[in-house]
């Protein structure tokens, strides 16, 4: 008895429709390339204008914007390296209106001397620091301690009741304030810092022009309220008056006479 054999399907058939579905696929591509290229371009256009809604005046639109943002862009770039080029000193400085609209009156310095340091320097104070008092009197530069042994003789009438060295040391300051004076005097007439002698280095031409220093003694007035007398004479207050041997001094109203002598005259 024969044998029916059937033979399977052959796979040809398969590959045939999917070689059909590629000449249908390469064939739509190579029509669109030949629309594209006999000028039907807008064609496809319109179809991405309905799949996506983007026109070609949007295209335009845009590139546009791209180009006015990249010549912004340069145009900042040449202005920065314009900057950076140009030196620092060539920047002009900002000018100062706020400062100009709105002065303010600032007193200037005043380097004049205050006295404050004179007044401390000046002060003497008690061995107890309760008083103090600043001296009215300062010595000149050309202060110095005398050479002759100077005395001052003090009488009352006819009366010698004191002797007074003073040649220990270039001034001697006169007056009732015990706490400065160096020659106190007690009378009611006399001021606190009455007087003062002082001892002076000066240059002087003798008989035949010739110049010597020597050492002369002064007395000066400090602006007392009764004045000094030097042989019943008056001197001008706060300035220098020359002392000679022999000469009788007299403060305020006081009845003392102060005999001004030195040794060799003795």
């Amino acid at each position: 008895m024969p044998r029916t054999s059937h033979s399977p399907p052959r796979r040809h058939e398969g590959r045939s429709s999917r070689n059909h579905n590629r000449d249908d696929y390469t064939g739509n591509r190579s029509r669109g390339r030949r629309d594209y290229d006999n000028g039907n371009s807008g064609s496809s256009y319109r179809r991405e204008e309905q799949l996506y809604g983007y026109r070609e005046e949007d295209r335009v639109r845009e590139r546009r914007r791209d180009r006015e943002r990249y010549d912004r862009g340069r145009d900042g770039d040449r202005e920065r390296e314009r900057r950076s080029a140009s030196p620092r000193s060539s920047r002009k400085p900002r000018s100062s209106r706020s400062r100009s609209r709105s002065p303010v009156n600032k007193a200037k310095p005043n380097f004049a001397p205050s006295g404050l340091l004179a007044a401390e320097t000046n002060t003497v104070k008690s061995v107890d620091g309760k008083n103090s008092t600043v001296l009215k009197y300062n010595e000149p530069p050309e202060a110095r301690k005398p050479v002759l042994g100077w005395r001052l003789y003090v009488f009352k009438g006819s009366e010698q009741v004191e002797l007074l060295h003073i040649h220990r040391q270039s001034a001697y300051l006169i007056g009732r304030d015990h706490l400065v004076a160096d020659i106190p005097i007690d009378h009611p007439s006399c001021s606190k810092q009455h007087a003062a002698i002082q001892y002076r280095f000066m240059q002087e031409k003798d008989e035949f022009g010739v110049s010597k220093s020597v050492v002369k003694p002064f007395i000066i007035d400090l602006d007392s309220t009764n004045g000094t007398h030097v042989n019943d004479a008056a001197i001008p207050k706060s300035r220098y008056y020359e002392l000679k041997a022999g000469d009788v001094i007299k403060f305020g109203q006081s009845a003392r006479e102060y005999v001004f002598l030195h040794d060799e005259a003795s």
